[in-house]
């Protein structure tokens, strides 16, 4: 998706669509962990292993799910993978270290990861 392409989008913040769809990624693998752990203490027996300060479970699994969701059905196989690579990894991986593994050229990678964003953005109705 090249700038031409991205003036449908007057209106729009592209920083601040990326900056959203990060944060929302980051917080999708701590979700993840948490319906994970959840479904651990409930095959265990455990009820309320830990305190809740608030109550956002069903709003945090319909979060997980339309995120997979997207990121299954929305995004070619290497958008899903600079997204994955980038995004889901416990330690900070360099667009560098990505754009070298996946064989691809650092104008090509990062054409690729803007329109992974705008995918994801449009996708879950952020834009």
């Amino acid at each position: 998706m090249n700038a031409k392409q991205l003036k449908f989008f007057t209106d729009i913040d592209e920083k601040e669509v990326q900056n959203l769809i990060i944060g929302e990624l980051r917080e999708y693998r701590a979700l993840k962990v948490q319906i994970e752990n959840k479904k651990e203490q409930e095959a265990a027996g455990v009820i309320n292993l830990f305190p809740s300060v608030r109550e956002q479970e069903r709003l945090n699994e319909l979060k997980v799910k339309q995120i997979e969701r997207v990121l299954e059905n929305s995004l070619d196989f290497i958008e899903r993978r600079i997204i994955e690579m980038k995004y889901f990894t416990s330690q900070e991986t360099k667009d560098i270290n990505i754009y070298l593994e996946l064989g691809l050229k650092k104008g090509k990678y990062y054409e690729k990861k803007r329109a992974a964003i705008y995918r994801l953005a449009t996708a879950l109705g952020i834009i």
